[in-house]
């Protein structure tokens, strides 16, 4: 996978480590990550999470179930909305808005996690990031949530 304008400026340029069969050509997929236009090639088959942790190296995001997208670790913010990046193929967010955790505003990624901290809401850490992504989305859509 090639990518441009990657987050990491000194990450031009990342070779998945394996080559495309001959009967799936690359797709070139353009979208906006944490704030940045960026473009990469990828296999046709690549999760979204695939994409942001091998090729962009953004760690925030877990593989703990894929591609059920049951657990929640692998969750971003797609045009505002919480999806599990391990059951969406990269090329869906042609031109869309990707927001991981490194995305996130350092203000508004403390004050989640000190949220969950203070109601006893933490666990090993492990799907604690996937917590604060789909926390956010609610939080964009609805600034004042009640259990209802």
């Amino acid at each position: 996978m090639t990518k441009t304008g990657s987050p990491e400026q000194s990450q031009n340029e990342t070779n998945s480590g394996s080559a495309p069969s001959a009967s799936s050509a690359n797709c070139s997929v353009t979208f906006e990550l944490n704030g940045r236009p960026v473009s990469t090639q990828v296999r046709p088959d690549e999760t979204l999470l695939e994409t942001l942790r091998e090729g962009f190296g953004l760690i925030s995001l877990k593989d703990g179930c894929s591609p059920q997208g049951q657990c929640g670790c692998c969750v971003v913010k797609v045009n505002g909305q919480g999806v599990t990046s391990c059951a969406m193929k990269t090329t869906k967010v042609e031109g869309k808005d990707v927001v991981s955790n490194e995305g996130l505003g350092d203000d508004e990624r403390t004050l989640i996690a000190s949220c969950y901290v203070a109601t006893g809401g933490v666990q090993c850490g492990f799907c604690i990031p996937g917590f604060v992504s789909r926390t956010s989305a609610l939080l964009a859509k609805n600034p004042n949530p009640t259990r209802d």
